[in-house]
């Protein structure tokens, strides 16, 4: 008798981050599933080339298309996110579930220049802009051990700033591009934030779920933009149940 094979789970970081930022979370889903778990660098990150001209999303997805090992269940968060919402729409195929976390939707006009400020703000001074970026992520009573929020700050300032911020346009502006289509997406897929994230709101999670048809939302109480960390047995108890109940309803 031939044993079927659990489809894997892969996992997409976010801007100037790379796959290690996923350990707490790959570690927490061990505990509660046997599917693979497999974090995957972004362009431009981690082990990945920098990028050395301009972005896009297409580009993006479709580089991180070539490297995944099939059909997957996909997790991204902020840019991750919106990548995986590119494939779920363009590839879907390659994707049996997508999963948004801390991800931003259909930013408003408000939205769209607070981000460019900050974009505005990693050009002209990086290693300032990433520190603003850690005392967002990290406040004094996150949680977070200090081991972790060192870690972070190494892998942000390890970023060629070129690559960094090239990446950082297409998180700034890619959500204008994937908006208008996530009512395209017919995969089971599921919106999840953090209840203080200041960037990828709960507000913001509620419009992804609406704008795609059928998925949910949810929003951890007491959690900010970096989820995934903060609160990491959580985030896979929430990706596991969405994932199982998925599969069940796919094969009924």
């Amino acid at each position: 008798m031939t044993t079927v094979q659990p489809l894997p789970i892969v996992l997409l970081h976010g801007v100037g981050l790379d796959h290690t930022m996923w350990e707490p979370l790959r570690t927490e889903l061990a505990q509660c599933t046997d599917r693979p778990v497999v974090a995957l660098d972004l362009p431009g990150h981690g082990a990945q080339p920098p990028l050395s001209g301009t972005a896009t999303l297409t580009g993006l997805a479709e580089d991180v298309a070539a490297r995944l090992p099939g059909r997957v269940h996909l997790v991204g968060f902020s840019l991750g996110a919106l990548i995986a919402q590119h494939l779920a729409r363009y590839r879907p195929e390659l994707v049996a579930t997508l999963t948004s976390v801390s991800s931003v939707c259909r930013r408003t006009p408000e939205e769209a220049a607070s981000v460019q400020r900050r974009l505005d703000s990693a050009r002209a001074d990086f290693p300032g802009s990433v520190e603003t970026s850690m005392q967002r992520w990290y406040p004094a009573d996150s949680g977070v051990d200090q081991g972790t929020v060192a870690g972070t700050r190494i892998t942000l300032l390890a970023n060629s700033v070129e690559s960094y911020l090239h990446a950082y346009e297409v998180f700034a502006t890619a959500d204008a591009e994937i908006g208008p289509e996530l009512d395209s997406i017919g995969v089971p897929a599921l919106a999840v934030t953090g209840e203080l994230d200041p960037g990828s709101t709960p507000e913001m999670t509620g419009r992804l779920a609406s704008a795609t048809p059928g998925a949910r939302a949810v929003v951890v109480p007491g959690a900010r933009h970096m989820l995934p960390v903060e609160q990491p047995g959580e985030l896979a108890r929430i990706i596991h149940h969405f994932i199982e109940e998925s599969s069940r309803e796919d094969h009924a």
